[in-house]
């Protein structure tokens, strides 16, 4: 989803872009990762490649592990070794979401998940293999037009039916996959800020919030009422409050807001019908 938003955003700033799909280099596998990496010679590697299964992680830690840190250290073992920059992405998922204000990137970590837990083993990976030349973005609640995400699944229940509930006390950043890949490339095409920073959607919701303004974008019919995690469980636990803010100054590319990210999904969607 975030890696062809890369391609097209690679493509209208006329920058020379190499993608590779999961099928064409394995991040597990180091040495094809250093192959890859010596026969394209980049100047910037933006690793998309992740375990995002949230749920699934729990009983499959070793395999998240696998690739959300082991494969981005490849990753950024490989670029460093070419004299490339890495742009890793991470996640709001490496918080606890105990505070109620935004959270900084000096915040200290506390993932509650598995998940969580192998995303921030990643960023530790990865400010080892590269210490010099990384930059982690932390961002959140990704949603795009080229793949399984929140509002596609919103969409296709509420035009199925009249009513649907949805967790009210889990508070993110909605961050359209368009917006982040082009922030994205300023960093990989710029002056990369040294470690971590937090891009995603300006301003904040709850799942509820979010779901709410599909259906109401979508001019679907059906009723979306709120209820709690503790009504709704998964074999994953989520942090409560998971807003990112950040430190940065005028290191951080600053998205449009999460309402806007949406708008622009939801038009790609429906001139895609």
């Amino acid at each position: 989803m975030l890696g062809q938003d890369a391609v097209s955003a690679a493509s209208a700033a006329g920058v020379e872009c190499v993608a590779l799909a999961r099928q064409e280099l394995d991040i597990t596998d180091g040495r094809a990762v250093d192959t890859a990496l010596a026969d394209a010679r980049p100047d910037a590697v933006l690793n998309c490649a992740a375990w995002t299964d949230v749920d699934g992680a729990e009983s499959a830690l070793d395999a998240a592990i696998a690739v959300n840190a082991t494969g981005a250290a490849n990753v950024a073992r490989a670029a460093a070794a070419t004299g490339a920059w890495t742009v890793h992405i991470s996640s709001d998922y490496v918080f606890d979401g105990s505070k109620r204000e935004p959270y900084m990137e000096s915040d200290q970590t506390g993932p509650l998940s598995a998940y969580g837990r192998s995303k921030l083993a990643g960023e530790e990976a990865v400010a080892s293999a590269a210490p010099g030349s990384h930059t982690i973005v932390r961002s959140s609640w990704l949603f795009g037009a080229g793949g399984r995400c929140f509002p596609r699944t919103i969409l296709g229940l509420a035009s199925e039916r009249d009513e649907l509930r949805v967790v009210d006390d889990q508070i993110g950043c909605p961050t359209f996959t368009g917006h982040l890949a082009q922030a994205l490339m300023t960093i990989a095409t710029g002056t990369a800020p040294l470690g971590i920073v937090h891009v995603a959607g300006s301003g904040s919701c709850s799942w509820y919030e979010l779901a709410r303004e599909i259906v109401r974008i979508a001019g679907l019919g059906c009723e979306v009422k709120p209820c709690s995690t503790a009504e709704m469980p998964r074999p994953a636990p989520r942090p409560p409050y998971s807003v990112l803010g950040t430190e940065r100054g005028g290191e951080a590319p600053r998205l449009p807001h999460w309402q806007r990210g949406l708008a622009d999904y939801m038009a790609l969607v429906v001139s895609a019908r």
